[in-house]
């Protein structure tokens, strides 16, 4: 039963990182908005001592149980302690297993943390990531070609946190910020390789988020036009007059999240690598 308070206890059970989990659990409990998830996160559990100490901890703050154990014998004594207590317990990635297998007509493989394997993905991502913190905010622009994708925005258009999350999807990812006033470099005018993708918001989007950013930083600045409604609105049609003489594609950040921007941009890859392609 949900606490009083508005809280439950959460239980992610893995055999591996756990990963799987939390994204499966945060996906979930958004949905919930009146209720807060206390998460309790207990990876690695590959042993029958391991999986006791997880159990006392489930008994002493009884909820949902979520995992994902592939060893039947531990997952069958999880299953059997919830029964007994009365909590609810799912395996996240039973019923997919299951699907998969009626489908394929073949058993898995039960190799834990399969996903985790250090293959030629794993070290794409890896090198997309370090190439993308090596190309932030303007940094290194004479190696732009080799970028996947390119971004471009005024300040606090989610430049940064996008290339990120890009480059943990193996998308070398680079980003230019947009100072109104200053030209652009030529060097982007002659790239061919990346997909250049500008960001821009609502002017009052943009002005509240460098106002909450003056704030952290305790630099308050009277009258500086960077956080002036006019100087903003000025700056997103100099961006939109940009993307337009070049036919880039501009992409509104004022109510997407970072993985809703991802998404939209990886969109725009696909499409044009099957153009490229065809």
């Amino acid at each position: 039963m949900p606490l009083a308070a508005g809280y439950f206890h959460l239980h992610l059970i893995s055999d591996s990182t756990g990963e799987t989990l939390i994204t499966v659990a945060h996906a979930a409990a958004a949905q919930y908005t009146k209720v807060v998830p206390l998460e309790h996160l207990h990876p690695l559990v590959r042993m029958p001592r391991q999986l006791d100490r997880v159990l006392a901890q489930i008994e002493d703050a009884p909820g949902i149980v979520l995992y994902t154990l592939l060893d039947q014998n531990l997952a069958e004594r999880l299953e059997q302690r919830c029964r007994a207590l009365g909590l609810p317990c799912l395996s996240v990635l039973g019923p997919v297993l299951h699907l998969f297998r009626a489908y394929l007509g073949a058993e898995s493989m039960h190799k834990v943390g399969a996903q985790h394997t250090l293959n030629a993905e794993y070290f794409r991502r890896i090198d997309a990531l370090n190439y993308t913190m090596m190309h932030d905010d303007g940094q290194l622009i004479d190696d732009l070609e080799e970028a996947d994708v390119l971004l471009v925005g005024i300040s606090r258009t989610s430049k940064t946190p996008t290339s990120i999350y890009l480059a943990n999807r193996g998308v070398k990812t680079a980003n230019v910020p947009l100072v109104l006033g200053v030209p652009l470099s030529p060097a982007l005018e002659r790239l061919q390789h990346p997909l250049i993708v500008g960001l821009h918001a609502t002017p009052e989007r943009i002005v509240q988020l460098r106002q909450n950013r003056l704030l952290g930083l305790k630099a308050h600045r009277t009258g500086d036009k960077y956080v002036d409604r006019k100087a903003v609105t000025e700056e997103i049609a100099a961006t939109r007059r940009l993307c337009l003489r070049y036919d880039w594609p501009l992409i509104d950040v004022t109510r997407r999240s970072i993985e809703e921007t991802a998404a939209a941009v990886l969109a725009l890859l696909d499409e044009r690598r099957r153009h490229n392609a065809s």
